[in-house]
């Protein structure tokens, strides 16, 4: 058995899409290792909490941040070492990169323009395609560590810490702007923090509010989080939610839990650090 057969026999067969675009991104992250791009970024979101922290949803994004603000960097460099990745083990891809738009209706209106975005996608594989976003210009004070990755073979891959991926999951569920759009996602993760008593570093989430606009004036404390989160919750209209993450998940049960009064539970028991 190849390591490719390997890696998508750890899924059901009516998961293939969803296997195969895992298995993608996890060969994407071994070529950017390979390449270099740690030493300079750091993963982050929703698919790094699946691969590394277990998140029992599926993702379809890559993520990243810099460690320090470039607004010149450009992921370009790193395309061959991805390339090369992915050839050595069959697959033939193609690598693009496109000029971030500010009107995009995919992209939450927070995300700055040093923002870059590049997709790949696998030859023959018509709708098998994965975003690739790095922030240029990411706000401080978040701290990372090393991730070790057991496929397709052993390496280590920098990440946010948990506490620094709830502060950017939470400002992505106060702040992002969808229009009518609701991104249950968001909600979903969030409960998976609170389920899992991750603390949310508050002072990184206010660094983020602060340079997307989100906030001004004194320091953000748990008592205005709190109150961000119930005018939030109050707003949302959780079967729109379910919808768009039932999609993502295996077992969509555990979405009948979810009301308005269960999410402000869930802010009640969070923990800031």
């Amino acid at each position: 058995m190849s390591i490719i057969e390997q890696m998508l026999a750890r899924y059901p067969a009516q998961e293939r899409e969803h296997a195969l675009r895992e298995v993608m991104q996890e060969i994407a992250l071994a070529g950017l290792q390979r390449g270099g791009f740690f030493d300079k970024a750091a993963f982050y979101g929703g698919t790094c909490l699946r691969i590394f922290h277990g998140l029992p949803r599926f993702s379809e994004d890559l993520d990243f941040s810099l460690l320090v603000p470039d607004r010149e960097f450009r992921l370009e460099p790193y395309f061959d070492a991805m390339r090369g990745e992915f050839a050595s083990f069959g697959f033939d891809v193609e690598i693009t990169a496109h000029a971030k738009s500010a009107n995009s209706e995919v992209v939450s209106a927070f995300v700055k323009q040093g923002t870059s975005i590049h997709d790949v996608q696998v030859r023959g594989q018509r709708h098998l395609k994965i975003k690739f976003e790095v922030d240029t210009d990411p706000p401080p004070g978040f701290a990372t560590e090393e991730r070790l990755l057991l496929q397709p073979y052993s390496f280590y891959v920098k990440c946010y810490a948990l506490p620094d991926l709830h502060a950017g999951k939470l400002h992505a569920l106060l702040f992002r702007k969808w229009k009518n759009r609701v991104k249950g996602r968001d909600w979903f993760d969030f409960e998976w923090y609170v389920r899992n008593a991750v603390p949310l570093h508050l002072a990184h989430l206010e660094q983020r509010a602060r340079q997307s606009g989100d906030w001004e004036g004194a320091a953000m404390g748990p008592a205005d989080l709190k109150t961000l989160l119930r005018q939030r919750i109050d707003a949302l209209d959780v079967e729109q939610a379910r919808a768009d993450v039932r999609p993502f998940l295996r077992d969509a049960r555990v979405l009948e839990i979810w009301s308005a009064r269960y999410f402000h539970d869930l802010a009640d028991r969070m923990v800031c650090a």
